[in-house]
């Protein structure tokens, strides 16, 4: 075997390599996409629901969205459905 013989891709650096940028891309394409999910979710929040919507024949067969509503407004503020301000709490 001949030792002498030097690859002549050894003595560059690592950015020369077009397989090193293909694996950088997408982890780097993963993040700006995050951050573009981010934006979209602090600049367009859901509203908050004041009224349950019901049709005719939901109403007639006792269903409701109501626990699923109230879920989704305490996502979106924080507070609990129907809890007052002033109760009082356990161990008290």
């Amino acid at each position: 075997m001949n030792n002498t013989a030097i690859s002549p891709l050894a003595g560059q650096p690592w950015w020369r390599f077009g397989l090193v940028w293909m694996v950088l891309a997408g982890p780097a394409v993963v993040v700006v996409a995050g951050f573009v999910t981010f934006y979209i979710a602090v600049t367009n929040p859901d509203p908050v629901l004041q009224v349950t919507p019901r049709n005719a024949v939901q109403e007639r067969q006792g269903i409701t969205h109501a626990p699923a509503m109230q879920g989704r407004n305490h996502a979106a503020t924080g507070e609990l459905p129907g809890a007052t301000p002033s109760a009082p709490q356990h161990g008290q």
